[in-house]
C-alpha cells in the first residue's frame, strides 16, 4: 500500500497513510505565506517603532512647556 494518497479535488495536497496527515505540497504557496507573514511582522515593528518615538515626542514637549 502507497504511504501517501492524492486527496481527492485538490492536486496539491496528499495524505499520509501512516499517520493520517494532510500535506500541502504547493511550496510556491507556502514561499509566498512566509513573505506575507515577514511583510506583516515588518509593518507591526515599523508601527510599534512609530508609537514609540510618538510617545518620546510628547515626553519632549511636556517637558518644554514645564520650563
Amino acid at each position: 500500500m502507497p504511504r501517501k494518497a492524492k486527496v481527492k479535488d485538490n492536486p496539491d495536497l496528499v495524505k499520509d497513510t501512516t499517520s493520517q496527515a494532510v500535506i500541502n505540497t504547493n511550496t510556491s504557496a507556502l514561499l509566498n505565506r512566509r513573505a506575507q507573514i515577514s511583510a506583516m511582522q515588518s509593518k507591526d515593528a515599523e508601527l510599534t517603532q512609530i508609537k514609540n518615538d510618538i510617545k518620546e515626542l510628547q515626553a519632549l514637549v511636556k517637558k518644554l512647556g514645564k520650563g
